[in-house]
């Protein structure tokens, strides 16, 4: 009894293995197929992008702003001088050109009806101011001496040369360069000779400078 409920049990089992062997090893073998990474040739594509960086031209200009000048006249008149720093800051590759003019067509320092007219020296060829005139001077520049110039305060005897400021209608070109500069300075003095005939007060006069970048 024992032997043959053992040989039946183990026929059993065998023909169940036998049965679905086929099915696990197709569920195997699909398994493996889904759960396998695809491996695939990789595609590659370059491009070149050209950067092109347009630099342009920029320009500054700044002045002192306000230049007092102080006299104290006699009768055979007095020079007296003070000095004004215009600066130009640009990148133009070929450098700027500086103008100089009156803001107007009126070319005199006024005080109310007083006045004081200007110089009649030029830059190219400047000369000593004549009583009751005003000028400017830039040191080697245009016709003026290459000599240093510090000011005069109520000099009685000057030998400093001067031009007159131009009118509006005509600037004056006073400085070129031919570089790119940053914060370049010229100094442009003015200097007025008065005599003890003129009223007492502020003569004003405003003056206009112009940079403009070379091509």
């Amino acid at each position: 009894m024992l032997m043959t409920i053992t040989t039946t049990t183990v026929k059993r089992e065998i023909n169940i293995m036998k049965r679905f062997t086929p099915a696990l090893l197709s569920l195997i073998v699909l398994s493996f197929v889904v759960l396998s990474p695809v491996v695939a040739a990789a595609a590659t594509q370059t491009g070149n992008t050209t950067i092109n960086a347009t630099v342009n031209s920029s320009l500054s200009l700044a002045t002192s702003t306000t230049v007092g000048i102080s006299l104290t006249p006699t009768s055979s008149a007095v020079v007296s001088s003070a000095a004004d720093t215009v600066t130009v800051s640009t990148n133009s590759y070929n450098g700027y050109n500086l103008t100089l003019a009156d803001s107007d067509t009126v070319t005199t320092l006024a005080n109310g009806a007083n006045t004081v007219a200007a110089h009649t020296g030029t830059y190219a060829a400047p000369t000593a101011l004549a009583t009751n005139t005003w000028g400017y001077r830039i040191v080697s520049q245009g016709g003026f001496t290459a000599g240093a110039y510090t000011g005069e305060s109520n000099a009685t005897s000057s030998v400093s040369t001067w031009a007159g400021v131009a009118s509006s209608a005509a600037p004056v070109q006073i400085k070129t360069t031919a570089l790119n500069a940053q914060g370049d300075a010229t100094t442009v003095w003015y200097g007025v000779k008065m005599d003890s005939a003129k009223p007492t007060g502020v003569y004003t006069d405003t003056v206009t400078y112009t940079a403009v970048t070379n091509s």
